[in-house]
């Protein structure tokens, strides 16, 4: 099979596509033929080695395919089911194995590629806004890059939870794609210091959480903008990782929570696994959200993708397709 991975870690010159041996299965796993690849910072990620992994390194944590065979023993799903999973690595490929208990049969309402699109982002937002900091109605929110995959799906699950949505985007285009999610105010950080304005909307007040996957460009702004006792729930790293600070700057800013979480530990077990992706599914078949695709890339293209996502060029959903 052709699979995208890379044996040096740096730049998208390092990526390779190649053949390379069809995945055997291993006790508890499943064969899924992939339709669709999720591409996400993650990604870039394990490429430049900032997450570490043993070489060979094949990308990707999020697809959909049809299920070709089972292990001896696998009952949760069986050959033509159509599937869908997040965080098992290896999806930048025509086929991959997966444990079978994080598969999740795709509802036949659901594309394949909406179900692609959907399980990591969809999931982080669900933890985010259901288990992180869990948005009672009412309550205020920052989203920071809400144009984004993950920022639309963030915005979306608050809204579900009843809160006021604050959204920071960099153009005025992306501006009206974060107010078509769901955002209650939109800020162009291009254009307004975003944490001026956010103490302007809550009349002095600030928000009760900021969910940042931007990382270090927004750090010192969302700490500012959060009310005394707030939560700052970083979760990625868009524009480098958060530098180190002394503790004590949060007591000085307000006695404030920060957390930096990863949507493994909020899927560790099936129950919880299930929970998040059948609402989020729940959630696309019912037309509550529909994921925004912004390109489809052939897999060899993998670079492209990933240089479109990184330089934030992108408003929606990138996925490959093997």
């Amino acid at each position: 099979m052709k699979a995208v991975f890379v044996t040096e870690f740096g730049g998208i010159d390092k990526l390779r596509y190649e053949e390379v041996a069809t995945p055997v299965l291993g006790d508890g796993q499943a064969l899924v033929k992939l339709a669709y690849t999720g591409v996400n910072f993650i990604d870039i990620y394990f490429r430049t080695g900032l997450y570490a992994a043993p070489s060979p390194v094949v990308l990707g944590m999020e697809a959909s395919g049809i299920v070709e065979a089972v292990a001896p023993g696998v009952d949760s799903v069986k050959p033509g089911d159509r599937v869908a999973y997040a965080m098992a690595r290896g999806s930048y490929a025509e086929y991959a194995v997966v444990p079978a208990w994080q598969l999740v049969k795709v509802p036949a309402q659901v594309g394949l590629d909406l179900a692609a699109a959907s399980m990591l982002q969809g999931m982080t937002a669900h933890y985010l806004t259901h288990s992180t900091y869990p948005l009672r109605p009412g309550e205020i929110c920052l989203v920071h890059a809400a144009a984004g995959g993950a920022g639309q799906w963030t915005v979306a699950a608050a809204k579900i939870r009843g809160a006021q949505v604050i959204g920071t985007v960099s153009t005025a285009a992306k501006a009206e794609i974060a107010r078509a999610a769901g955002c209650d105010h939109v800020i162009n950080y291009a254009e307004a210091d975003f944490s001026v304005e956010v103490k302007r909307i809550t009349e002095g007040r600030g928000v009760d959480v900021v969910y940042d996957s931007v990382g270090a460009a927004t750090w010192e702004k969302s700490l500012d903008s959060l009310r005394p006792r707030g939560m700052m729930v970083s979760f990625g790293n868009a524009s480098g990782p958060v530098p180190p600070f002394p503790p004590l700057t949060l007591s000085q800013k307000g006695s404030l929570f920060v957390t930096r979480p990863t949507l493994a530990h909020y899927t560790s077990k099936r129950e919880e696994l299930e929970w998040r992706a059948s609402d989020i599914l729940s959630w696309v078949q019912g037309n509550l959200f529909t994921p925004r695709i912004y390109k489809v890339y052939p897999l060899a293209e993998a670079g492209a993708a990933q240089e479109a996502l990184a330089a934030r060029l992108t408003s929606g959903k990138l996925l490959l397709q093997p």
